[in-house]
């Protein structure tokens, strides 16, 4: 079965399960209560834990627990590999689904040892983005799945950490998905919000957000006693939290076109093509200035001015309700590549000298 290389045509899809296997009752209970109400049951039965002595899976013990799952309540199977065995455990007990990590992602030899028993299987394949937020090492993973013939394919976004975090667990960074939805537009891709917010109370509104930005699905933990779980209790929801949190996301639709919608982009575009204009305008002027710099053997970088010039438009940016983080980043940009520009002339003058 073709799990997500179809996924556009389809309903979103929604994948729970617990955290971690823990015992037989534990997650059977789970999947009966989310049978009607998920595609894939997922679960953590090796789970690479950053600190030693902690609760890390059920590891092959649980197979059997899932095969019954499979058979009695008809409900496909997802699970965590992170090693070539894993992969090969996976296959033996008819797993239907296999995802990567966010540790095995940013490991090229792991992945490349894994996909090398993924090979020929025609195993749907779920990659979770790296934990650090290089995009390189996502798409790194996906092309060596494609490379390997391994089509059916799916991104999950669970965020990122970044030193400091502070209210989310791993931070969304969403401009990276989004990068990589460019990259791989068949590519289907699906929220983890559960590993994002790190706490139930900010599941809700990440998975909307998710939806949204036009993303595909929701992988959410689920617990038949949450307190009680081993492993991401304060993250995993009860089957009752999931269902109605599932009832409350509302799915937007990118299909629906109007006159009014069309002239609206008509706008947008004429708007883009005169900020385009007048971004080389304003590299054409700061050309004739370090052509000046040059003659007149200044540096290139004036910090007093560059601040001058973002206090100003930030102060301008919250009187006309823009972002002043957005006008921060845009003008970090315009005033690297000015910077860049400038320096090429100083570089072309040394090569003729």
């Amino acid at each position: 079965m073709a799990y997500f290389n179809q996924q556009e045509t389809i309903q979103p899809l929604f994948i729970a399960g617990p955290c971690a296997a823990e015992s037989e009752e534990q997650v059977f209970e789970t999947a009966r209560a989310l049978k009607h109400n998920a595609d894939l049951f997922r679960v953590g039965i090796w789970k690479p834990r950053t600190k030693p002595n902690t609760f890390a899976g059920k590891g092959e013990n649980a197979f059997p627990w899932l095969y019954r799952i499979k058979t009695e309540l008809n409900l496909p199977i997802a699970i965590e590999v992170a090693t070539a065995r894993h992969a090969e455990l996976a296959i033996e007990n008819d797993i239907d689904v296999v995802w990567l990590g966010a540790r095995t992602t940013a490991n090229p030899f792991a992945i490349d040892e894994i996909l090398c028993v993924l090979e020929g299987t025609h195993k749907p394949l779920l990659i979770k983005n790296p934990i650090n937020p290089d995009i390189d090492l996502w798409t790194g993973a996906v092309e060596r799945c494609l490379q390997k013939g391994i089509t059916d394919l799916a991104l999950v976004h669970r965020g990122f950490s970044v030193f400091g975090n502070g209210f989310y667990r791993n931070v969304p960074l969403w401009h990276i998905p989004i990068e990589m939805r460019r990259r791989f537009p068949t590519i289907p891709i699906i929220c983890d919000p559960s590993h994002m917010g790190g706490q139930r109370s900010s599941i809700y509104s990440l998975a909307q957000q998710a939806f949204d930005l036009d993303y595909n699905g929701q992988m959410i933990e689920c617990h038949i006693s949450p307190s009680k779980a081993l492993s991401d209790a304060q993250q995993q929801l009860s089957p009752e939290e999931y269902l109605l949190l599932k009832s409350q996301l509302k799915v937007r639709t990118t299909h629906k076109e109007s006159d009014e919608l069309y002239e609206l982009r008509k706008q947008i575009d004429e708007l883009d093509e005169t900020l385009v204009g007048l971004l080389n305008k304003r590299m054409s002027v700061c050309r004739r200035i370090g052509e000046y710099k040059k003659e007149h053997n200044l540096t290139v970088l004036q910090s007093k001015r560059y601040k001058e010039i973002l206090d100003k438009y930030i102060d301008s940016a919250l009187a006309n309700g823009l972002s002043p983080q957005f006008i921060e980043q845009l003008f970090e940009i315009i005033h690297k590549e000015s910077v860049d520009q400038q320096l090429s002339l100083l570089k072309k003058d040394s090569q003729t000298k």
